[in-house]
């Protein structure tokens, strides 16, 4: 049996994952799903203090995690949803994992892609330059757009209250402006050729990060030696976590982990 890191994106916690969580550990594997630092605390209780979300950088993330994964016996499994994909990248490509799934994945530094879904979805975050060092919420209006668009308004409310905390201002505006910082924390060497296996997952009706978003990460991979698919699901959004048919998802992301796992 093989050891699972998740790794959660913005407006979310582990909470996001709690399905994938039960049905790996069910399957006799070791799931950890560790908060972005500062993030431990329920959702419930970060809506009333979103304060340690307003202090986080993509730095500190990453190093968090890295710290984490580095610890494990093995090398795990990573997975990460929205910016988790993001970080999921910059971590196999320093050499973390034994394979990797990128779902619904962040851009990182050189995908140039922004659809217009994309700037709505992320345009309470970043159309006020203040909000840089803010922990930024969602109306629930915004959420429904944004994550739960195939839903209802009241399905998309009891999922905007189960699981939607306040996004760290700071990790948005660092992703969006990755392309102007030649330092961004978000670069990856495109070319690597001794990572991981990775595998890009996309829903054909996200609005946060379209499909054509991971088309483009996925080309930039091009001159590297080591796997990278890509496979997208026209019927899902960005709530893919927990929408409907997330069984088949999460047991293709993992049998594919399984199946193209390099060795440690």
């Amino acid at each position: 049996m093989s050891t699972i890191v998740l790794i959660h994106g913005l407006w979310m916690t582990p909470r996001s994952w709690e399905h994938w969580i039960d049905r790996y550990g069910a399957a006799g594997h070791t799931v950890l799903a560790p908060a972005w630092p500062g993030m431990e605390a329920e959702v419930e209780e970060l809506n009333r203090d979103p304060s340690p979300i307003a202090r986080l950088t993509i730095s500190a993330i990453l190093d968090h995690y890295d710290a984490i994964i580095r610890a494990l016996d093995e090398p795990p499994i990573i997975m990460g949803h929205s910016f988790g994909g993001t970080f999921t990248q910059v971590l196999l490509d320093r050499g973390l994992g034994s394979a990797g799934v990128a779902i619904d994945s962040a851009q990182v530094k050189g995908v140039m892609k922004l659809p217009l879904a994309t700037l709505r979805s992320t345009f309470p975050v970043l159309g006020n330059p203040a909000n840089r060092n803010r922990a930024v919420p969602l109306t629930p209006d915004q959420f429904h757009y944004a994550f739960t668009n195939s839903l209802s308004e009241e399905e998309s409310l009891a999922v905007y209250r189960r699981y939607h905390v306040p996004a760290a201002g700071h990790v948005l505006f660092e992703g969006a402006l990755a392309n102007f910082n030649p330092r961004a924390a978000t670069r990856v060497h495109f070319d690597n050729s001794d990572r991981a296996p990775l595998l890009f997952i996309s829903g054909g009706q996200d609005h946060v990060i379209p499909e054509s978003i991971n088309a483009e990460n996925v080309r930039r991979y091009h001159k590297s030696g080591a796997l990278t698919e890509h496979e997208v699901y026209p019927d899902r959004t960005h709530y893919t976590l927990g929408q409907d048919g997330w069984e088949k998802v999460a047991d293709h992301a993992l049998s594919w982990a399984l199946e193209h796992a390099r060795a440690s």
